[in-house]
């Protein structure tokens, strides 16, 4: 130990050598080494005492967010125990895994339909459209619904968007309802994909791609697309939308007025709709409940994701899952 290391605590903190013996003592050293060792068992119950906070921190915020999601599926329970006009939200992407997939609609229409209270249901969607498969299931599931339960009518109220495989679903219901602002339509089908071949070839670099089955590299992008290969999947394409128009038809009869166009793949805006057959009419869930059902009072039936998905979309995957959503559909049919 030496002179300018004293100075130095000194200058940390002054009254950290209060009572300490002089230098030179022979104890000096000892009763320094005793303060400084202190001085660290100090610090460290410290640290210990925030680490102890933080966690403490921690857990309260989970248990305030699982009071908050128990709450909502307890205050739902109660509004559930009267008459009230069902709700479900169809919303983002329709495809495996979202919040819009087959699984998580078809689930709460049955749970709708079942609950003796829930006198009439709103399909309240929000979608571009997404997987012909997962459109197709909710559709047929809500025909078949409507039939056992002849008395409990389907309404679609269509928000910002309801395209394609959006519009697929609400063509089950008795009725859709629209904002004038709406965009609605895109009765179409479509597959994207890239071609590298030039590119490949201007770098001067082979193409290896080894197959069994002189037609299963079909749509890959380093090779050449041909005439044959391109009328496979156009008539793929074609039969995918065959089935899409004759379930429009279907769910809407007699009201289509707008002739091929609607089949295009073009849409409209909500105020246009009205006039091709498109929809029934303007009108908000609440204000379909309140006018069209009679029953203002709303519980929502949706499949709501468990707590630890909503913990984990907190911390930042919504936007990885939203994207591996996407992505999942990459070389497959879209109703987009």
């Amino acid at each position: 130990m030496n002179l300018d290391f004293l100075k130095f605590w000194k200058a940390r903190d002054p009254s950290r050598v209060e009572g300490m013996p002089a230098p030179g003592d022979p104890d000096w050293e000892r009763a320094l080494i005793n303060r400084m060792a202190a001085e660290f068992l100090r610090d460290q119950r410290r640290a210990r005492r925030w680490g102890i906070i933080f966690r403490i921190g921690i857990l309260v915020y989970l248990l305030v967010l699982a009071i908050a999601y128990y709450a909502d599926g307890f205050t739902d329970s109660l509004s559930a125990a009267t008459d009230h006009t069902a709700l479900i939200e169809v919303k983002g992407i329709i495809a495996p895994e979202s919040d819009a997939s087959a699984d998580r609609l078809v689930t709460a229409l049955r749970k709708a339909f079942e609950a003796d209270h829930a006198k009439a249901v709103i399909l309240r969607l929000n979608s571009p459209g997404g997987s012909p498969v997962q459109a197709g299931y909710v559709f047929d599931e809500i025909r078949r619904l409507r039939a056992k339960h002849p008395d409990k009518k389907v309404y679609a109220v269509c928000m910002d968007a309801c395209a394609s495989g959006a519009y697929y679903i609400a063509a089950a219901a008795d009725e859709i309802y629209v904002d004038e602002a709406t965009l609605i339509g895109s009765i179409g089908v479509r597959l994207d994909s890239f071609g590298f071949q030039q590119a490949l070839d201007e770098l001067g670099i082979q193409r290896r791609l080894l197959t069994a089955g002189d037609r299963k590299g079909l749509l890959d992008p380093f090779s050449p697309l041909s005439e044959r290969d391109r009328d496979f999947v156009q008539g793929l394409l074609d039969n995918i939308h065959q089935q899409f128009i004759d379930a429009v038809k279907t769910g809407r009869g007699d009201k289509l007025k707008g002739g091929d166009d609607l089949f295009s793949g073009l849409f409209w805006t909500g105020d246009e709709s009205l006039g091709l057959g498109l929809s029934d009419g303007l009108g908000t869930s609440s204000s379909v409940a309140r006018e069209i059902v009679g029953l203002e009072e709303i519980v929502e039936y949706s499949s709501k994701r468990d707590l630890l998905e909503r913990l984990t979309d907190r911390f930042g995957t919504a936007l990885a899952r939203g994207l591996l959503e996407i992505g999942a559909q990459d070389g497959l049919p879209r109703l987009r």
